[in-house]
């Protein structure tokens, strides 16, 4: 790395820290700090849902995946679509109709304060493991650049990050997803426009590439109906589990429903959740044809997926723009990782120790006694997560794939409990309890003791989730009190 790359990078993260300092003045109340007072336009809070989701795993690892196989990745993103349409429809009205904070209070109103914990508690672990593979991502081409180790580089990430999280809030969170989204797509847009170039502009690329290298449709029928299920992005597995998954992951995870409820009303939520699903299947198509086109410049030669691009960073660009780069892979991950501390810092704060009825004092004293819960949570979560990232040390799989499944095993309990009070009215909270768990126990028995390709976890583990639940609503004892 040149000096110019080093200045390059330091401008962006002084920028990132002072901006996000700025953004985030005055914050006084837990309403500002984690809901920014409700009042964020839904077009920068559609660009800090991409940004969030995206994280170091899509840039880094998407374009490995095209490099060494398709663009049949892309089918998952269209399912993306179709559940954000499904969640603005079904659950964000629900959202609405009181004062949630965080996306388990409405478990909380329709069953009670033990569902509520139960999935904040299922969340918060989920979280930290999901995000230390994220966070993980990031060393990669930080190490690969500068020949630190990886605990030396995560230690850098978190620290800068955490500075202006836990001063800002999520007002500070949301500006700089968005102003951390353009820098991302702006480097991967110079990075493929280069070595397009290099290899002979567009038809010099669709040249050299062998045969199937752009498809994008694969019904999977050559193999039969057990190819659907054991690996491979099949058209109907790829509908329907990223349906599911974009159902679970932004109707009931609170990192993402955290920034729907910051927007300034229902219409305004479901403008920006359905938006950013059409913004990441623009951003999954760019970055896997930039996957396409470096295997076109390496000719193939192997390469483990996620060092694809952070080598192309290293080895085929000029200085500046390597430092651009490096900085967009930053800001990427920079953009989850501080939605993950302020939304584990919300999750604790409102689903687990605090609830408002019970607190002494009047209202002012209640919400300033949350800010500062907020923040000292933050602090910890930033501990945690960090030290959770060193615990990885191998990029033998693609971490995109491993972050995705992770996050799987829980989100279809989820998703299964949030339709069973959705849809239902029999099941107590014993009952969703149960189904909550039925939902996880069943997606980790399915990753454990069979070769069922991830994207089937949310589906089976949401149908085990409400049959679960449904029946056990019936059952005396599970049954729904007046009083929950």
């Amino acid at each position: 790395m040149t000096g110019l790359d080093l200045m390059v990078l330091a401008v962006y993260l002084v920028g990132s820290v002072g901006l996000g300092l700025w953004m985030g003045r005055s914050q006084r109340s837990a309403a500002e700090y984690f809901l920014g007072n409700r009042s964020l336009p839904w077009t920068l809070v559609a660009l800090s849902v991409v940004a969030t989701e995206t994280s170091t795993l899509t840039v880094i690892s998407v374009p490995g995946l095209a490099y060494h196989g398709d663009m049949t990745f892309l089918q998952l993103a269209f399912g993306y679509v179709i559940g954000r349409i499904a969640i603005a429809i079904i659950l964000l009205p629900s959202y609405f109709r009181g004062e949630s904070e965080t996306a388990y209070a409405f478990l909380g109103q329709r069953f009670g304060r033990a569902p509520q914990m139960t999935a904040s508690g299922l969340f918060l672990i989920t979280r930290v493991l999901a995000d230390g593979v994220r966070l993980f991502a990031t060393a990669i081409p930080l190490a690969l650049i500068t020949g630190w180790s990886y605990p030396v580089c995560i230690l850098i990430i978190g620290a800068i990050t955490v500075l202006y999280t836990y001063v800002g809030g999520i007002r500070s969170v949301v500006w700089l997803d968005s102003v951390q989204l353009v820098l991302y797509i702006s480097g991967a847009v110079i990075a493929l426009w280069i070595v397009i170039t290099v290899i002979g502009g567009w038809a010099g690329f669709t040249d050299a590439l062998p045969a199937g290298k752009l498809r994008i449709f694969d019904m999977g029928l050559d193999e039969g109906w057990r190819g659907l299920f054991s690996g491979g992005y099949k058209l109907p597995a790829a509908l329907l589990g990223g349906a599911f998954l974009s159902m679970a992951s932004h109707g009931t995870d609170q990192l993402l429903v955290q920034r729907l409820l910051s927007t300034r009303g229902l219409r305004q939520a479901q403008m920006a959740l359905i938006a950013s699903g059409f913004i990441v299947v623009l951003q999954f198509l760019f970055f896997l044809l930039l996957g396409s086109a470096l295997a076109v410049f390496y000719e193939g030669a192997a390469i483990p997926t996620d060092q694809v691009f952070p080598r192309y960073i290293v080895e085929g660009l000029p200085p500046g723009l390597s430092g651009l780069l490096l900085a967009a892979i930053f800001a990427a991950a920079m953009s989850t990782l501080s939605s993950s501390l302020n939304s584990l810092a919300s999750s604790t704060v409102f689903d687990l120790f605090r609830s408002r009825r019970d607190l002494p004092g009047d209202d002012q004293e209640r919400d300033s006694s949350d800010l500062r819960r907020g923040r000292l949570s933050t602090l910890v979560w930033a501990g945690v997560l960090v030290g959770g990232a060193m615990l990885f040390r191998t990029t033998d799989n693609p971490v995109v794939e491993i972050g995705l499944a992770i996050a799987s095993v829980t989100y279809g309990g989820f998703l299964g409990t949030f339709f069973l009070g959705r849809f239902t009215t029999t099941p107590g909270p014993r009952a969703a309890v149960a189904a909550l768990l039925a939902g996880v126990v069943t997606a980790g028995a399915l990753v454990l003791f069979t070769g069922i390709f991830w994207v089937w976890l949310v589906p089976f583990g949401c149908a085990a989730s409400f049959t679960t639940g449904w029946i056990l609503g019936h059952v005396p004892g599970f049954e729904q009190t007046d009083h929950p």
